[in-house]
């Protein structure tokens, strides 16, 4: 991924993604579009937890591990953990997906049913399918609600409680946020990674708020900026908007970080493969064999003009076109060539065409 400059607009976890993409040699920059507001101190969690340990419900979602490990903690703030645990261990519990299932295991719980979609909707057609009439159910959910899952159990005649963990809030630094949708629209970023559905909601509103719909909306349709969504969920209000994100076959971190590699490992919009191995030009860097070039901007863009002929001949006038300044002198276009050819290291890679100019040799 080198050369490629990638936007994070996560909160959580950002330093881990950045750290990962940086590994693989992207520059990352970092403008997070929401905040999350601690559990600790939301008085409504601890009530309705208190009503929970009351009267015990019957049936309890753990939609995710990070906030059923937040409402733990949450309990354990008030001195009412161990209680908790003890009552959950006498309810039906339901996990959508590993993530949560292993939180319920780290608290020494046990998951009756486990969700291997990793969706509420299949965790909806399975409780629709038993009946949930009259049964006391709670759902542990984050900021961003648990895809309606809730709701549609209350009105089958559930007796649902909802258990908001942690809550989404503003961005914590919104002129970074407006920055970061001016330099997308300019062509200064070519990949903007999401990581929740309501983090790709508020960038996108950033997007129309900023007057830049409809520069980002053509980089990203054209594929010159490349939108990357952590799973499907996340990736809802992106396809809404005509944009198809990079989303992994599994909602980690770790997965999305190695599909947005792939990707770009498999981009041949400006690739080549010439007598010296595969040639990609990307908007900062290129890439010969695998090796990045330490080409001077000009140089780049001489090296991009015969890129992207493929091995046609580019003129001495097409190379002097892509120069900084006005000169019409054919010397230094042979003086620009040489310099590349210098810096690619490959004899014959770049050939002169005798009264007609020069091109790659590909093949």
């Amino acid at each position: 991924m080198a050369g490629c400059v990638i936007l994070v607009t996560a909160d959580r976890r950002s330093a881990e993604l950045a750290s990962a993409l940086s590994r693989r040699g992207a520059t990352v920059t970092h403008a997070p579009v929401m905040s999350i507001v601690p559990h600790e101190h939301d008085e409504e969690l601890l009530l309705v937890t208190k009503q929970l340990l009351e009267t015990p419900p019957d049936t309890v979602v753990i939609t995710t591990g990070i906030g059923f490990r937040g409402w733990v903690e949450a309990a354990d703030t008030a001195g009412l953990a161990d209680e908790l645990v003890e009552r959950l261990r006498g309810a039906r519990l339901i996990a959508r997906g590993p993530k949560a299932h292993g939180a319920l295991q780290a608290a020494g719980l046990q998951a009756d049913w486990v969700a291997e979609s990793e969706t509420s909707a299949e965790i909806l057609d399975l409780l629709l399918a038993e009946g949930v009439a009259g049964r006391r159910m709670a759902v542990q959910h984050h900021g961003a609600g648990a895809d309606g899952l809730d709701r549609e159990l209350a009105a089958a005649g559930a007796q649902v409680h909802s258990l908001v963990v942690y809550r989404w809030g503003p961005a914590p630094d919104p002129p970074a946020v407006r920055q970061s949708v001016l330099s997308a629209a300019a062509g200064e970023v070519d990949a903007v990674v999401f990581t929740s559905a309501p983090g790709a909601a508020a960038w996108l509103a950033a997007v129309e708020e900023a007057g830049r719909a409809d520069e980002i909306l053509r980089r990203l349709r054209s594929g010159a900026m490349v939108a990357a969504a952590v799973g499907p969920v996340t990736a809802k209000p992106l396809l809404a908007m005509g944009i198809q994100p990079v989303i992994p076959d599994r909602g980690r971190l770790g997965a999305l970080v190695r599909a947005l590699v792939s990707h770009y490992e498999q981009a041949r919009s400006t690739a080549v493969c010439t007598s010296a191995g595969p040639l990609q030009v990307r908007r900062t860097v290129a890439l010969l064999d695998g090796h990045v070039l330490a080409l001077s901007p000009s140089g780049l863009e001489v090296l991009r003009l015969l890129a992207d002929r493929a091995g046609e001949v580019v003129t001495r006038e097409e190379v002097l076109s892509v120069l900084p300044g006005d000169s019409s002198d054919p010397h230094a276009a042979e003086v620009a060539i040489a310099r590349v050819r210098e810096i690619c290291g490959r004899r014959g890679l770049i050939q002169t065409v005798v009264k007609r100019g020069y091109r790659l040799t590909v093949g």
